[in-house]
């Protein structure tokens, strides 16, 4: 299945996206950061030969998605910017919605505010909204999250700019230490390379402690959660309950020999849970 790029009105704001997938249900990847709409290229053909019209978008201030105007990054903005997808790909109640690390924030929050758009959910890497905050006040928690507190303060640019971008090498190679992002990483790096698109991934986080974070909520459809259990982001150990922060007829599973990119990592047997999820 060929993988072609687009784009898409929506929400007052122009789209970049992949898609793979002419005909049958919607199937909406959504990536995090820092990353970009290539992080789903093994997914895209899957999901196509599954059925599905598979459309991931670079997420608002990612280039070739156009920075947003009035550089709102809280969390119903991005919702909005997801279902305001889901309406402008013309998809319907059988559409299935898939994100990874801030995309699995926006699937939470965009699934709970139009729960009769999205069938089924599987998000990656960031648990429900109540477990991730409840993780912030462990120590070790604390230490691995040092870039989000980095990134309220003015020096964020500066240090996220500098010898090309290399703090985001260093955080992949923190985050999934097994995994060679090198193709990845280039992408992401394209996404990001305007002054006005690091910023705008940095407003995603300066969001989160100016309000924007509030507008966090949980989803009432069946979710599949999937988490490594060698994450160097957001440590395994604080996935501990996640369980009974997941709607009803949900499901959580630990990837073993895997870090925070675990859909890079092992596609073929995160791709195979994700189907079957979806197919159920």
């Amino acid at each position: 299945m060929e993988i072609t790029q687009t784009t898409v009105e929506a929400n007052g704001l122009s789209f970049a996206a992949l898609t793979c997938g002419d005909e049958g249900p919607l199937a909406l990847c959504l990536h995090g950061f820092p990353d970009s709409a290539h992080t789903w290229r093994h997914l895209l053909p899957e999901l196509a030969a599954a059925g599905y019209r598979a459309v991931v978008p670079w997420n608002r201030g990612y280039a070739p998605t156009v920075v947003p105007s009035d550089g709102d990054y809280s969390a119903p903005a991005l919702a909005a910017d997801v279902n305001a997808l889901h309406e402008a790909l013309g998809g319907d109640s059988d559409a299935v919605l898939i994100g990874h690390d801030w995309g699995a924030l926006m699937t939470y929050t965009a699934g709970a505010t139009a729960p009769d758009r999205w069938r089924r959910l599987v998000t990656i890497a960031v648990p429900p909204p109540g477990v991730t905050m409840d993780a912030f006040f462990r120590y070790e928690q604390l230490k691995r999250s040092f870039y989000i507190m980095l990134f309220q303060t003015p020096l964020a640019e500066m240090v996220l700019g500098a010898n090309d971008m290399m703090f985001i090498d260093k955080l992949w190679a923190d985050w999934s230490p097994s995994y060679d992002g090198s193709e990845d990483l280039a992408h992401v790096k394209a996404a990001l390379r305007g002054p006005s698109n690091i910023t705008a991934a940095i407003g995603y986080y300066r969001a989160m402690f100016s309000g924007g974070g509030a507008g966090a909520k949980t989803p009432t459809q069946p979710t599949l959660y999937l988490h490594g259990d060698e994450d160097g982001a957001f440590g395994v150990e604080g996935v501990t309950g996640a369980e009974k922060h997941l709607p009803k007829d949900s499901k959580l599973e630990i990837i073993p020999g895997t870090g925070h990119f675990l859909h890079l990592e092992k596609p073929t047997e995160v791709n195979k849970k994700i189907l079957g999820w979806l197919a159920g």
